[in-house]
């Protein structure tokens, strides 16, 4: 039941990168973005202290400020891929995360990688060439897109796996709240750069809010599944779903509310749609190959 987790996570993810699509759109610049949504993250996982759990000395800290560090880089490549590039073309390449995870886990657990994983990974390689070569006449958008994409999947892999590794000790009711308060802290350092002025435009609020709380809730439950049931591996597959969803929906909400999505014909959405099948296709075999 758990995984009902990341299946939600991996809607609620594609309908926030919708809507901070459309607050980019209307000139609002990455560190707003950033800013609202780690205050909106602060907030929100601070209901885990509620869980408990044993703690660590003040001597350990360390770890959860190098992980508010990677959520925070992670988080940065997010929004850059979604705000130089098409929905539909980073929710796919996002999903390589769970091939990340399955390097990552069994380079700590110090266990060969298996013929799936590699298998995985070419599928994976060559989801990503497919959705490439969808937009040649903007081929340094896509490739920026990608880049970023990519760094944010490392970023988050790392994550997961460091959030499994060292959130058992403290307890995800303290291990957590704690990892996002330094995320809040270190988000306030952004105040003079974020956009103030822009929050009296009525169609600002009304994507900016709803886009960063989407997201904000997204990794709630993504991080909430990780750090109690342990199962980084199986919960990212789940999750992975994103890079379908991320095709049909933000090819729909453009032909509803406008965008560049909307420009794109059915032949193109259809290669986007098989990169993404692809890449589902690899994140599969990654959790069978455990």
């Amino acid at each position: 039941m758990y995984l009902l987790l990341p299946f939600a996570a991996s809607v609620l993810f594609v309908c926030g990168l919708i809507f901070v699509k459309r607050a980019s759109e209307a000139r609002i610049g990455p560190i707003t973005i950033l800013f609202c949504s780690n205050m909106v993250s602060s907030a929100a996982f601070s209901l885990l202290w509620l869980f408990g759990g044993p703690g660590q000395p003040w001597t350990m800290l360390w770890q959860p400020f190098l992980i508010a560090v990677i959520y925070m880089i992670g988080l940065t490549c997010t929004f850059s891929a979604v705000e130089h590039g098409d929905v539909s073309i980073a929710t796919p390449v996002f999903g390589v995360k769970v091939v990340f995870v399955a390097f990552l886990l069994t380079l700590t657990t110090e266990e060969s990688l298996s013929t799936p994983v590699w298998v995985a990974a070419l599928l994976a390689f060559a989801g990503i060439v497919l959705i490439q070569w969808t937009s040649r006449g903007h081929r340094r958008r896509i490739v920026f897109t990608l880049v970023f994409a990519l760094g944010a999947a490392m970023s988050f892999a790392t994550f997961d796996c460091l959030v499994q590794r060292w959130s058992p000790a403290w307890g995800a009711g303290r291990f957590v709240p704690i990892v996002y308060w330094i995320v809040g802290v270190m988000s306030l350092a952004m105040i003079p750069w974020v956009q103030w002025s822009r929050f009296r435009d009525p169609a600002v609020r009304r994507s900016l809010l709803p886009g960063t709380t989407l997201v904000a809730m997204q990794a709630l439950c993504i991080v909430l599944a990780v750090s109690v049931f342990g199962d980084a591996a199986r919960v990212n597959v789940v999750y992975a779903l994103r890079g379908l969803w991320g095709v049909g929906l933000a090819w729909l909400a453009a032909r509803i509310w406008g965008g560049a999505e909307a420009e794109h014909g059915h032949r193109i959405m259809l290669q986007r749609a098989a990169g993404a099948v692809l890449l589902t296709i690899a994140v599969v075999l990654a959790i069978l190959s455990h």
